[in-house]
């Protein structure tokens, strides 16, 4: 019997390797249903062990919330997951976000991270970009828990706060840079 980890790596392998092959890999997809439930959970799960995440949701004009990202390489690596666009309750959009890396790596992880969006122009060019790489556009600072705490109304001075959590697996590092965030319309 296999894990559920496994099995997600599984399927994020499959998912690879038919996107190098040039397959579609909607089979694959969540439906809006799941995606909402795991994002629902997600963010639940970041503000009651981050209080300071919790604040700053709440001055948030968005928050893009990726509640399951599988990462797996082996000199040659990749990372997927799917997530939502939030305002208040309510959805705005569907995203997912695919990264790949090349170098000393070996291993395979799952994480989730929420982007914190504070201004309008933030949100604005995630909406109308088609398919945004992290490291253009909006600034974007990743808090880390030493950091955290240190946010008060007058240090808010970026566009974009980045959270990681949930983070299990054996493999080093977390990171944005390079990272390419699409809108998707997964099935109902």
């Amino acid at each position: 019997m296999y894990t559920p980890y496994q099995k997600r790596l599984a399927t994020f392998v499959a998912a690879a390797l038919l996107g190098l092959l040039g397959l579609s890999s909607a089979a694959f997809a969540d439906s809006a249903a799941e995606i909402d439930r795991d994002v629902t959970a997600a963010l639940s799960g970041l503000y009651a062990s981050e209080p300071e995440a919790k604040e700053l949701g709440n001055k948030a004009k968005a928050i893009l919330v990726f509640p399951d990202v599988l990462k797996a390489g082996l000199i040659v690596g990749g990372q997927f997951g799917e997530g939502a666009l939030r305002v208040g309750d309510k959805t705005l959009g569907y995203y997912n976000t695919v990264a790949a890396s090349y170098g000393l790596q070996a291993g395979a992880q799952s994480f989730g991270y929420a982007m914190f969006l504070m201004n309008d122009e933030a949100l604005q060019h995630l909406q109308e970009s088609d398919g945004w790489e992290i490291g253009t556009g909006p600034s974007i600072v990743v808090v880390d828990k030493g950091a955290a705490g240190a946010l008060t109304t007058t240090t808010l001075q970026d566009d974009i706060y980045a959270f990681f959590f949930d983070q299990e697996g054996l493999m080093a590092g977390l990171g944005l840079q390079g990272t390419k965030i699409t809108q998707i319309e997964p099935d109902n």
